[in-house]
């Protein structure tokens, strides 16, 4: 099934920073941190932890293990494993997904360049979070500023997407991930030498499992299901670029700890410095965009801070949303035998189209609804409660109970070159077949309202 035309990461390292790129995004640095404020702090980290890797893990190398094994985007994929068949609903969804994310994310990627903006304005950062709310409703219900950032944002995504896998991806990756873990470990090196920043490191590593609930565990499992890129085509995806020879358990695994070891660093960097100034660490989405300036404003060299952050937040965006972009990018390329420039054109055209119709759905649409929701919020509650569930349910179903466990198993060890480890291979087929499935329908059965435990 190998496909030797195709564009291809050209490096072992080239593909452990493009995957874990698309795994680190703003979840890490926007929701993480919060989550862990409401759920208890370091036990909600070491619930967390043990479900990325034992539950997440399998769904990840569920995915890689269609890409690899057809070399083919996510449609293409299920078509060579499964033609003509129901299953081809798993490239739909992926595709569907990951146009929809690309919509809203564009979004708020817009956000983090607008203030990346405002570092640097006089009288943005002020200690007075009225102000700051104020100043993040104006821009974000604004009828052109945020979506001429959201076009901007795209388009920086769409040039790199268009130079292809080595020459534009992998590329890429190598330069951001990089400089985005030296530039999170710097800012957290900082927030931990604020006084009474003792208080938060203890919130973080001292584990009061008594605060934790049925809600916190499945908020645990949602955030990590969704912080690692799976369900949504991109790992798919990128696993038809990985060469045959590479070890996929191991990439797999060095994703999961990536991602994981990026959303503590992030965590050091916001929560000591939360407490530090008196601040509850459970401020919400809005710990980002309105509580972080104030605390920006309290430090000294605080536009250089606010600044570096920004750009930090931004990298993760983009490492994240160019995976997104690969994949609708990919489809048109390889299903409709579109040019890769011509492709990316018209995928940056249609999802910038939506873009703006989802930024303006925060303003001067607002009164625009669907099911009670604005675009914005209809896009973000339908991929992350639904598709990306019904996707990632799809796909460890497909692996674990269509493909036949001689094909996993070939793909898993490369055809013998690697040594079989049998209680691995039952441990990792456990986890496709039982455990994976069995968590994301919580996910989903929750997400749909039919079970409320958080």
């Amino acid at each position: 099934m190998t496909n030797s035309k195709r564009d291809g990461f050209g490096s072992r390292f080239g593909v452990l920073v493009a995957v874990a790129g698309s795994a680190i995004g703003l979840g890490n640095l926007w929701r993480f941190p919060y989550l862990v404020g409401n759920n208890g702090g370091a036990a909600f980290i070491v619930v967390y932890i043990t479900v990325a890797i034992v539950l997440c893990l399998p769904i990840m190398i569920s995915e890689f293990i269609i890409g690899r094994r057809t070399q083919s985007n996510a449609i293409g994929a299920i078509k060579k494993l499964a033609p003509k068949s129901g299953w081809l609903s798993i490239g739909v969804i992926s595709v569907a997904t990951a146009f929809m994310i690309s919509c809203f994310y564009s979004v708020v990627g817009g956000w983090t360049l607008e203030y990346i903006v405002k570092s640097f304005s006089s009288g943005f950062l002020v200690n007075d979070s009225g102000a700051l709310t104020k100043t993040f409703s104006n821009f974000t219900t604004s009828p052109v500023r945020p979506a001429v950032m959201m076009l901007i944002y795209l388009a920086i995504n769409a040039f790199i997407v268009s130079a292809g896998i080595k020459n534009g991806i992998e590329k890429y990756a190598k330069i951001l991930m990089p400089a985005l873990f030296v530039l999170i470990i710097i800012l957290a090196i900082r927030s931990l030498t604020l006084p009474g920043a003792q208080a938060g490191l203890s919130f973080l590593f001292n584990p009061d499992f008594s605060k934790l609930t049925a809600g916190s565990v499945l908020a645990a499992l949602g955030q990590a299901f969704f912080s690692l890129s799976v369900g949504m085509g991109c790992i798919i995806t990128y696993g038809s670029y990985v060469d045959k020879k590479e070890n996929l358990m191991n990439i797999s695994l060095t994703t999961a700890i990536a991602d994981t070891t990026f959303a503590i660093l992030a965590g050091l960097a916001i929560i000591p410095a939360v407490f530090a100034f008196g601040i509850s660490p459970g401020e919400g989405p809005g710990l980002v965009f309105i509580t972080l300036p104030q605390i920006f404003a309290q430090m000294p060299f605080g536009h250089v801070i606010s600044f570096a952050f920004f750009v930090i937040l931004l990298v993760a965006a983009i490492t994240s949303s160019i995976s997104l972009l690969e994949v609708v990018v990919a489809y048109f390329v390889e299903e409709l035998k579109m040019s890769r420039r011509v492709a990316t054109l018209i995928t940056f055209s249609v999802i910038g189209l939506f873009g703006v119709l989802c930024s303006l759905s925060l303003g001067e649409l607002k009164e625009m609804t669907l099911f009670g929701k604005n675009m914005f919020d209809l896009f973000d509650y339908t991929t992350s409660n639904i598709m990306l569930p019904v996707g990632g349910l799809l796909i460890v179903l497909f692996v674990g109970w269509k493909i036949r466990r001689e094909d996993v198993r070939d793909e898993l060890f490369n055809g013998g070159v690697i040594p079989f480890k049998r209680t691995l291979f039952n441990w990792i087929m456990i986890g496709i077949k039982f455990l994976a499935p069995i968590a994301i329908a919580f996910i989903l059965l929750n997400g749909i309202g039919l079970i409320k435990l958080f």
